[in-house]
């Protein structure tokens, strides 16, 4: 099979215990949150419910992550490797992957440190960040400082720095421009925790006109082969 080709559920290589090893990945900052097992009910019932369920090994039964928890994980995408023997489950999670109360399983390093010793970043992660602002107030903090102002003010920050991006991409600075960027992209996300709009509202709108474009393209292909 070609790369990227789809793959069907009786393509599934599982072992000789009925099972395939599936990795648990957050669809956003890609971290990796566990590692389960599945058998064919348990992929078929994922697929089906759009949730993930997994095969207990020390239970011997379905188990369905969130039923106990509530932190369920919505499948986004589930990727089978070269071989049709492990899959990836990339998902967005609504809590906790690990019983434990950590976001991943992953925490216990044998070398080195979880994340390169550092949570990789992401605007995700900086939004959950400037949420955790507006919701703590510290004093001192200018995204504070900008909350407790208001709208009017952060709206003014983002055509202060709107400003300064085109200044800087006018001059054909590419170091500076980055800079303003930052700034900008900052007092953007700043004005979206204002508003209850995330990021992943965003991405979606954006996947939304990436859809349309390519049935756009795909017509214009059509007119340009005389196909109908």
């Amino acid at each position: 099979m070609e790369p990227n080709e789809t793959v069907k559920t009786e393509d599934i290589k599982f072992d000789e215990n009925g099972l395939i090893p599936a990795i648990v990945q957050d669809a956003r900052t890609k971290r990796v949150l566990t590692l389960a097992y599945m058998n064919r009910e348990s992929l078929e019932k994922t697929l089906e419910t759009g949730e993930t369920v997994f095969w207990s090994r020390s239970r011997q039964e379905l188990w369905h992550k969130g039923d106990t928890s509530g932190n369920y994980q919505h499948v986004v995408s589930i990727i089978a490797d070269c071989d049709r023997d492990a899959l990836t489950v990339l998902v967005d999670p609504d809590g906790p992957a690990c019983h434990l109360g950590t976001e991943s399983c992953f925490e216990y390093p044998l070398t080195g440190e979880p994340d390169g010793g550092d949570r990789a970043f992401s605007l995700e992660t900086l939004y959950e960040l400037l949420e955790g602002r507006k919701r703590e107030m510290p004093e001192g903090s200018y995204t504070s400082y900008l909350f407790d102002k208001g709208i009017d003010k952060i709206l003014k920050k983002v055509g202060e720095e709107s400003t300064e991006v085109i200044i800087a991409a006018k001059d054909d600075d590419k170091g500076e421009s980055i800079y303003e960027i930052a700034d900008l992209a900052y007092h953007v996300l700043v004005m979206m925790v204002q508003l209850g709009i995330r990021v992943e509202d965003v991405r979606k709108e954006l996947a939304s006109r990436h859809i349309i474009d390519h049935k756009v393209k795909q017509e214009y292909q059509t007119v340009d082969t005389g196909k109908e």
